[in-house]
């Protein structure tokens, strides 16, 4: 299965989506910020990783710049989960290379699961998915 490194500040989220994933038999790293994110996927790199954007130390949207200007994370894919539902900050995170743009709020875990799963299989097609855009 899948390595997925979820960054979320939100305790009760982060545990909620770990044991989502991790009942679908994926291996999962949690943490709390940006700067322990890039930490934990630089010790161990993910197949895909789940990015709050408002969260202390660094904040989801610089943590997404340095996946993406790092030669050895900057293809994998990273969804952005969050509860912030701007268009403006969705078309920033698109463009600076997320896959796909979540509210929280609008999806139960499970249902995240089964979009992680899509974005997976096309991965594993060498089929990359389109940015998409869940507001």
């Amino acid at each position: 299965m899948a390595r997925i490194t979820i960054i979320e500040d939100d305790p009760i989220l982060s545990r909620m989506y770990e044991q989502a994933f991790s009942f679908e038999r994926h291996d999962v790293d949690v943490a709390h910020d940006g700067k322990e994110g890039l930490e934990k996927i630089a010790a161990n790199l993910p197949t895909i990783i789940l990015l709050d954007v408002m969260m202390p130390i660094m904040d989801g949207f610089e943590t997404l710049e340095k996946l993406k200007a790092d030669s050895k994370t900057k293809n994998i894919p990273v969804i952005m989960l969050t509860n912030l539902s701007e268009h403006k900050d969705a078309e920033v995170a698109l463009a600076h290379g997320a896959v796909k743009y979540i509210i929280k709020g609008d999806y139960n875990p499970k249902q995240v699961v089964e979009m992680v799963k899509e974005i997976l299989q096309a991965y594993t097609r060498y089929d990359a998915p389109k940015s998409a855009v869940n507001v």
